[in-house]
């Protein structure tokens, strides 16, 4: 086989580990944030309802991506970085949409975009050192918390008698508290491996 062919062959394979189901399907989750940030430009009732059928489609993905690259044995590179990318820039997206409707307290937004900034930056010297910080049950709590609560805060008009903006305003409360801690716990992680790694370094 040329030389050519075989740069072919390893071109082929590595766009469909790039371009697989999963993958794609992380994609069209970012490709929808700008239709979701633009439905609430103009916040009506049909806006909003469109908006949060969106965002409810965008997290369902979120699943099935993940368990096709587990189940399917695709998980890649690309996957990788786009899947935990996507979840922050929908969250965001959504946080900041609602502070600048009012919808929601520009405090709150603030918090928790603080805290993913200081996830990702202990995360990134943790990984400088040879440490993986891993998820665990309250940074996966916190993302099913805030997806719970933004719904019902996207929603914001009375349906059918039902007002969904105390429950959203109620559920942004736990997601909050649940997401300081998670920050915290990530820090004292980092902090605890520092430890260990002096108290290697001194018993050697």
């Amino acid at each position: 086989m040329s030389n050519g062919s075989s740069l072919s062959i390893a071109v082929s394979r590595t766009k469909t580990r790039m371009f697989n189901l999963a993958n794609n399907l992380t994609l069209i989750r970012i490709l929808t944030i700008p239709v979701f940030v633009l439905l609430l430009y103009f916040p009506t009732r049909i806006t909003c309802l469109l908006a949060a059928v969106i965002f409810v489609a965008a997290t369902v993905t979120d699943f099935f991506d993940g368990l096709l690259a587990r189940r399917y044995n695709i998980e890649s590179n690309m996957g990788k970085l786009l899947d935990p990318l996507a979840d922050k820039l929908l969250v965001v997206a959504a946080l900041i949409m609602l502070a600048s409707l009012q919808w929601l307290a520009a405090w709150i937004v603030i918090l928790i975009i603080a805290r993913e900034l200081m996830v990702t930056g202990v995360r990134s010297m943790a990984a400088e050192r040879g440490t993986v910080i891993s998820a665990d049950i309250f940074g996966k709590l916190k993302t099913v918390l805030q997806d719970v609560a933004i719904v019902p805060l996207v929603l914001h008009y009375p349906w059918l008698g039902f007002d969904p903006r105390p429950w959203g305003e109620g559920l942004m409360l736990v997601a909050l508290i649940v997401t300081l801690l998670s920050g915290g716990n990530y820090v004292w992680k980092f902090v605890s491996s520092l430890g260990r790694e002096e108290e290697t370094s001194a018993n050697q």
